[in-house]
């Protein structure tokens, strides 16, 4: 990628396989991104977002002729297939980015629990501010 935003990974055409009765491949121009990957283009300029907090795995990737297939399986279940060709890398670069954004959010909660465990008074750290009552000094 060329862009100047550091949180863009990738960027170009992937085609995704529509959820309909003959399903169909359309192409799609898409934006990976450090939350997720982004798809948009086709459809004047509507713009579908993945995130990686919604995506469980990258599965069945499968070499086939010039193409690499493989399915994004969400959290809640559902699964989007695609395609690219072999040379593009798609499937590797969105596999390597979601891990690395689970890994973050892991430290993240760890980080957070270890705060809320280390910031826990006990009776000897309250501390305590004293006014004056008006009138006395």
């Amino acid at each position: 990628c060329t862009s100047s935003d550091p949180s863009l990974f990738k960027e170009g055409l992937l085609e995704k396989r529509s959820d309909g009765l003959l399903q169909l491949w359309k192409k799609k121009h898409c934006v990976l991104t450090e939350d997720g990957h982004h798809g948009g283009g086709g459809d004047a300029g509507k713009v579908k977002e993945l995130h990686f907090a919604n995506m469980k795995t990258v599965d069945c990737v499968e070499r086939k002729g010039k193409y690499v297939y493989f399915t994004v399986v969400m959290t809640e279940g559902k699964e989007i297939d695609f395609r690219c060709p072999q040379d593009e890398g798609w499937n590797a670069e969105i596999t390597l980015q979601m891990v690395q954004y689970k890994n973050r959010q892991a430290i993240l909660a760890v980080k957070s629990t270890r705060q809320k465990q280390h910031f826990k008074p006990s009776l000897s750290q309250h501390r305590c501010l004293f006014f004056p009552i008006h009138g006395e000094k």
